[in-house]
């Protein structure tokens, strides 16, 4: 229940972060940096883009990472083609991970959805093995929810 009332607080202080903010790049910013600096055990947090055929590197958190991948490759790109949350408890264990911090060990990544286009994916690595759980991918969709909402 403590992860589920975290997720809930998040949440409240992004709406209130994106209140009237109608820019896409702006939301995006604001949203990756509250995840990355809310969350426990986080050592990147970012979201990759769709344009053309690739996701490319948009607002993040961390160290640098890889700029572009393809639609299908890594643990981001399959989220994104299968248009559903792909959980690594071992990052290790999984032969497609590409890393943006040799340190992680755990990822989560959701795809981002609107009107039924994908738009792209949030990612989140670990340096936890483990890290991520069904509590994460529901409160990480709630985020991409109010990421998406349109400011009246």
């Amino acid at each position: 229940m403590e992860k589920a009332r975290a997720y809930e607080d998040l949440v409240e202080r992004l709406r209130l972060r994106l209140a009237g903010e109608t820019d896409f790049t702006a939301r995006a910013a604001n949203t990756v940096a509250l995840i990355y600096h809310s969350l426990p055990d986080i050592n990147w947090a970012g979201l990759y883009l769709l344009k053309d055929l690739d996701l490319v590197l948009g607002p993040f958190q961390g160290l640098p990472a890889r700029s572009r991948i393809p639609i299908g490759s890594g643990l981001v790109g399959r989220a994104a083609r299968e248009r559903a949350t792909v959980v690594a408890a071992d990052v290790h264990e999984c032969p497609e991970h590409i890393a943006c911090d040799e340190a992680s060990n755990a990822e989560i990544v959701v795809p981002i959805v609107r009107r039924g286009e994908l738009v792209g994916v949030l990612d989140v690595d670990s340096p936890v093995a483990d890290r991520f759980d069904g509590g994460d991918e529901a409160g990480l969709k709630r985020v991409v929810e109010v990421l998406l909402e349109v400011p009246a």
